[in-house]
């Protein structure tokens, strides 16, 4: 057969006539460079983008590929392969090329530097982003490329011999590197996931326009920004009209037109400083939706720190309220606030039942105009070398990302962070709102001696007099120990407790929640992250109850309650712990001020428990707490004194750069020579790595989990109720899996590797998981 009769083809497959199609390599090369130059014009980088495009899958014209793909489909099977291991490589052609073509138009040194450019983005667009030097398990560029420099050459010249290749393979390089990006060290490595997710998100869409037409049509249809505003607006109008008018509520109006004046500023940081109750999640979506539209930005992204807040902010932005109750008198009366079809939610607890399948293809490049996630999945995707997680990257540009609780940032992280959301700002045209009642000191220079290093820069404030709204909402008389030296034990704790009707104790382990709880009259509820999820909610949900309609209730919790949880106790104790944490729990107290009608103010009752916090950052923030609190006196939660807690906290801190970004993504980033591999196994802002998940027996309120388990053990798992077994999982240390593995307690052998509890004494409904979170002995709590 002649060359130009051979039919070079990307993908195959039968159509609902039982006839094939062939998807044309010519044609996938071509959409994808269009594509993935469409998504790059957005940060001036089309050249770039189009050109990975064009070569990503040059090696696709191999002929070892081409009876790959024809055997593998059924296309031809008659197709005789000769490789070794399976699916031929094609992704190294083109990795390969983009070292020659640069070396070629500029010189050996420089084009071996700029040529690693693509080569990391074409090689890695399946696998992930490579090392440079072989410091991860394999797969590193050097290696993958130079390692067998005849054969992959043999490759490229086999490729060159293809008439059909050729516009691909002499299309022009790029000028250069983008306008401001030159020098900027810290920002590169960035600059490349960038085109990296537009061209994976690229061939993934136009992979999936040919293999499920159907599946891509339900992609992108949303209400743009304008349209979201005037929803908002109309919400907005029906609320306050409707709302008693009193001090707090017009507290809350002033916040929101404030948000509103400050949004036609320049784009850049933003802090939102406002105490809590101050409607913060609200009036934090003004700014970022007139900022939008008056800038011309695409998306809002609002990014918090735990899952049970997401799910109840997602509700806010959707329906008006997180009160089931509220959400269906909402809906009846077509007074939601976005709706369903133009928020998307992205965490693990979605519900299978209520998820739209549009809704969970949008998970996969954040194509929705409004965005609530976590911190976990937005750095943790900045900073990835994967696929999956980078395709996103590319549609966080222009935005307004919005870090809802922004103390929680995780110290130890915070050089990367904040470099990473530097770079956004600086070279991305992202907008960054810093959103808390504690705003943490992230100007100027953080941490001392050898850890310091630079923060942000040009932090505007939305609020112009923050102190002047702390005294507004002033709704709790924070109370000190007279000797911040003396711990009071737990019988004492729990004698004062029992004098209160409605009160809440939040504590900073789960072994002293489980402790105090134990001296507890019976009725008293337990809340920590040792119970599942299924039941935490219930239990949050039970807690609103009983207090809107005037129940004694007693609560023992972790800090798990603390940012975003909408309860309101009119008595909350809080142990000892830093000052954002004690703040938070104080938001949780008259946090409606109810009491300020009765000329009265919640009671917030600080005491320092039997033993200190665990070593670490808990046990530096309680010692920074002490430096600064005045022991017998009152404390005023101002901005001033969180500024000044935190300058005292960081100091403290020994190393604000746990992963290496430095060492692995800043050091040799002129030379563009990454260990993209390797920091994303060192940045992990929650150790997945030494935790494992077991499905617990316990009866929700839709859902029984045993019922669940045998579903799974007799069918075998998928998507929807993998999602529902979610609900049911809790994570412990490896050690502690493990030895419960050993002793019979959990079981995965019948439930395809999903491990299961499989006796009864495991899991207590109304404490949770029995074991000591400091177990390393053979018992378990009984």
């Amino acid at each position: 057969m002649a060359e130009n009769d051979i039919k070079y083809i990307a993908h195959a497959k039968k159509d609902s006539n039982d006839e094939w199609r062939e998807h044309l390599l010519t044609e996938h090369l071509a959409e994808t460079a269009r594509l993935s130059g469409e998504f790059a014009q957005v940060f001036g980088n089309s050249d770039w983008a189009e050109l990975a495009g064009y070569w990503h899958d040059l090696g696709k014209y191999l002929p070892e590929w081409q009876k790959y793909i024809r055997k593998q489909t059924g296309y031809d099977i008659e197709a005789h392969i000769e490789t070794i291991g399976g699916r031929p490589n094609h992704s190294t052609a083109g990795a390969v090329l983009s070292f020659q073509r640069f070396i070629e138009a500029l010189n050996p040194e420089c084009g071996l530097s700029i040529g690693r450019i693509l080569s990391y983005i074409i090689s890695g667009h399946h696998a992930g982003l490579p090392d440079w030097y072989p410091d991860y398990a394999g797969g590193d560029l050097q290696n993958r490329v130079f390692l067998h420099n005849e054969l992959r050459l043999n490759e490229l010249n086999k490729i060159k011999d293809i008439e059909e290749s050729l516009e691909f393979l002499n299309r022009p390089l790029p000028s250069g590197l983008p306008v401001g990006m030159k020098g900027k060290k810290e920002a590169l490595h960035l600059w490349i996931r960038m085109l990296f997710s537009c061209l994976v998100d690229a061939d993934y869409l136009n992979t999936e326009l040919f293999m499920k037409p159907q599946q891509s049509e339900l992609r992108g249809n949303y209400p743009d920004i304008n349209e979201l505003k005037r929803r908002f607006d109309r919400f907005i109008n029906y609320k306050q009209e409707s709302s008693e008018d009193n001090t707090i509520n017009r507290q809350r109006n002033a916040i929101l037109s404030s948000c509103r004046d400050k949004a036609s500023l320049a784009p850049g940081f933003f802090s939102l400083n406002v105490p809590t109750g101050g409607g913060k999640t609200l009036s934090s979506m003004a700014f970022a939706l007139e900022h939008a539209v008056k800038h011309d930005k695409k998306r809002i992204i609002m990014a918090i720190p735990y899952t049970s807040i997401i799910e109840q902010t997602a509700k806010v932005y959707k329906y008006g309220t997180d009160n089931d109750k509220d959400i269906k008198k909402n809906i009846n009366s077509g007074r939601t606030l976005f709706g369903e079809d133009a928020v998307l939610e992205h965490h693990s607890n979605i519900d299978p039942d209520k998820e739209s399948y549009a809704s969970s293809l949008a998970t996969e490049n954040w194509d929705a105009p409004i965005i609530v996630t976590t911190n976990v999945q937005l750095f943790e995707s900045l900073f990835s070398c994967k696929p999956s997680d980078c395709r996103k990257l590319h549609n966080i540009v222009n935005s307004v990302i919005i870090l809802d609780e922004a103390q929680m940032l995780p110290p130890e992280y915070l050089k990367p962070v904040l470099s990473g959301l530097r770079t956004l700002v600086e070279h991305f045209g992202v907008t960054v709102v810093l959103c808390t009642a504690t705003q943490p000191a992230l100007e100027g220079t953080i941490g001392s001696q050898l850890a310091a290093f630079e923060g942000l820069k040009n932090v505007a404030s939305i609020i112009e007099s923050p102190d002047e709204l702390v005294a507004d909402f002033k709704r709790v008389n924070i109370i000190l120990p007279d000797d911040l030296t003396v711990r009071s034990p737990w019988n004492e704790i729990a004698d004062e407790l029992m004098s209160y009707e409605q009160v809440m104790c939040v504590v900073n382990t789960r072994r002293d929640c489980r402790e105090l709880h134990s001296l507890m009259p019976e009725g008293t509820i337990h809340l920590s992250a040792l119970m599942c999820g299924e039941e935490r909610s219930g239990i949050i949900s039970r807690i609103k109850t009983d207090i809107e309609e005037g129940k004694a209730i007693r609560v023992i919790s972790t800090q798990l309650v603390e940012a975003g949880v909408d309860i309101d106790f009119p008595v909350v104790y809080r142990a000892l712990a830093g000052m954002d944490s004690i703040a938070q729990a104080a938001g949780r107290c008259n946090r409606e001020g109810k009491l300020n009608k009765k000329g009265k103010l919640g009671k917030v009752v600080v005491f320092n428990p039997p033993k200190a916090a665990p070593p670490g950052l808990l046990r530096k923030a309680e010692d920074a707490s002490k430096n600064l609190l005045k022991p017998g006196r009152g404390i005023s939660l101002s901005p001033e004194l969180f500024k000044e807690y935190f300058k005292v906290f960081y100091s403290s801190v020994n190393d604000f750069d746990k992963s290496k970004f430095i060492e692995k993504l800043v050091t040799e980033a002129c030379e563009f020579k990454f260990q993209f591999r390797t920091f994303t196994q060192n940045f992990k802002l929650i150790d997945d790595q030494k935790q494992k998940g077991i499905i617990v027996w316990y009866e929700g309120e839709r859902y029984d989990s045993q019922d669940l388990i045998e579903e799974l053990r007799k069918s075998g798992p998928d998507y929807k109720l993998l999602r529902k077994l979610q609900r049911f999982t809790i994570n412990i240390p490896e050690r502690i899996f493990y030895k419960l593995l050993e002793d019979g307690f959990i079981n995965d052998t019948e439930t395809h590797g999903y491990a299961v509890q499989c006796r009864q004494e495991l899991y207590q409904p109304g404490v949770g998981l029995m074991y000591d979170p400091a177990w390393d002995s053979s018992s378990l709590v009984y």
